[in-house]
């Protein structure tokens, strides 16, 4: 059974996720966190964002493994080194959409996110996973959220990782990534027409799983 979560930057896809592969016993599958580990990957090399070619042979040069810890996190392993943490630093966020909009290497991750999620029962989340990757999907939602919202959300995600930055550069970024994955050529993030709709802004991460776990009975 696959179960796809879409929706833009902050809207809760992860949290929401992690949560319900943890209730069924499924994969977690992020697939946000494989393009930030190739972007990480990019910037370690110093590669030009803007290098398309460069960009496809790293990903199509990059192993990029997830593990489901027993706790529901998840261990992203770049090339076999643990990345977890490195993923989720500003200049990581700032890059990924402009990485994660290029055609070839969306072919590339979407093809590895299928072979994970055809071996097993598997909750996915992203910007296309009920458009492009899984189109089939047994169960679609769409996550989203007043950008205010989001950008306090992430805010304090970031806060609590350590990471020291401001909530006008937060919904600064959270408005750019949502220009930037909503107007892509390929693959744009949107509601799958067959996708429940959810509006998280006022409401908690328990309400959010319930209302998911509904859909799901």
């Amino acid at each position: 059974m696959i179960i796809a979560i879409d929706g833009p930057a902050g809207a809760g896809k992860s949290t929401i996720a992690k949560q319900i592969a943890k209730k069924l016993t499924f994969l977690y599958i992020d697939t946000g966190a494989m393009y930030r580990a190739l972007t990480l990957k990019a910037i370690e090399q110093n590669l030009d964002i803007s290098d398309t070619k460069r960009l496809t042979q790293l990903a199509a040069n990059s192993a990029i493994d997830l593990i489901n810890n027993p706790d529901g996190s998840l261990k992203v392993l770049l090339d076999g080194r643990d990345v977890t943490r490195l993923i989720r630093e500003p200049r990581i966020t700032k890059l990924v959409s402009d990485i994660a909009k290029v055609k070839e290497v969306r072919q590339i991750l979407v093809k590895l996110q299928r072979e994970l999620g055809q071996k097993n029962n598997a909750v996915l989340d992203g910007r296309d996973i009920g458009t492009v990757v899984f189109p089939g999907a047994d169960k679609k939602f769409y996550l989203d959220a007043q950008a205010k919202e989001r950008a306090k959300r992430r805010y304090k995600e970031l806060l609590e990782s350590g990471q020291i930055i401001t909530l006008q550069e937060v919904e600064q970024d959270v408005l750019n990534r949502d220009r930037i994955d909503s107007t892509r050529e390929f693959a744009p993030l949107k509601k799958a027409d067959d996708a429940v709709y959810i509006d998280t802004t006022n409401m908690s991460i328990e309400q959010v799983v319930n209302e998911v776990s509904k859909h799901l009975k």
